[in-house]
């Protein structure tokens, strides 16, 4: 039997159990109505989650193979395959998302402006921009001692894992370095290792970024630390 899609798989393993922020994004959808744009919508944390409850969800990523994984679990949230910087869905939306700390793994200040730019475009006068930031040396700095549990998933036979070993800062951004096992159902083993690069962003360094796009930033959220998580400010924005 053949592994699942490996960016479908680790997608789920590292990101599918988080559901801190759940509440918070029904509850600014519950206030804006739809339909709701979810950008890096990957296989669909979220865009199921909304569209469960009652929200109309256009889910936009630039990975074809994770939206085809987020069209089979809910048929009925719209998929594009696009990338967050140069898309062009000739519509406007009353709210627009950016969850999981979408704003700082797209590549840097001009990558972000371009994005922004791009919200801007796609937003209702009026209407709301809510993006999610977080810090991870605060992960560095914790003072558990304890060994982090690993994120873990088992489909089809096959059993994943997923376990951060080291998180350091090199040239501006912070580089998690995650060990990623795979056992097949007949017992064979695959190891390997990814890093995951975060730009390190402030709140205040994000809506002064907004600004220069005709964003104007209305408040502040905050969607607190679990035990496998840290927290996140997520600064919402409006046209």
């Amino acid at each position: 039997m053949s592994a699942p899609a490996p960016s479908v798989t680790w997608h789920d393993v590292e990101h599918g159990a988080y559901d801190a922020d759940l509440p918070l994004w029904r509850e600014l959808a519950d206030a804006e109505g739809g339909p709701v744009l979810d950008l890096g919508a990957g296989t669909g944390r979220v865009a199921v989650d909304l569209a469960a409850h009652g929200h109309e969800v256009v889910a936009l990523d630039r990975d074809a193979g994770l939206l085809a994984a987020l069209a089979d679990r809910d048929p009925g949230v719209t998929t594009v395959a696009a990338d967050v910087r140069d898309f062009d869905l000739g519509a406007t939306f009353p709210l627009l998302l950016a969850p999981m700390q979408l704003v700082q793994i797209i590549g840097g200040p001009e990558a972000r402006a371009a994005m922004l730019e791009r919200v801007h475009a796609h937003l209702e006068p009026g209407g709301t921009f809510a993006a999610a930031l977080a810090d991870p040396r605060q992960a560095a700095a914790g003072e558990h001692t304890e060994p982090p549990l690993p994120d873990m998933l088992e489909r089809d036979g096959w059993v994943f894992s997923s376990l951060p070993v080291s998180i350091e800062e090199r040239h501006g951004r912070m580089v998690v370095t995650r060990r990623r096992l795979s056992v097949s159902p007949a017992g064979e083993l695959d190891e390997q290792e990814a890093e995951i690069a975060f730009e390190l962003v402030s709140a205040d360094e994000l809506e002064q970024e907004a600004r220069a796009v005709r964003l104007v930033p209305a408040e502040r959220r905050h969607v607190a630390e679990t035990p496998d998580h840290i927290g996140s400010a997520v600064v919402v924005c409006r046209r």
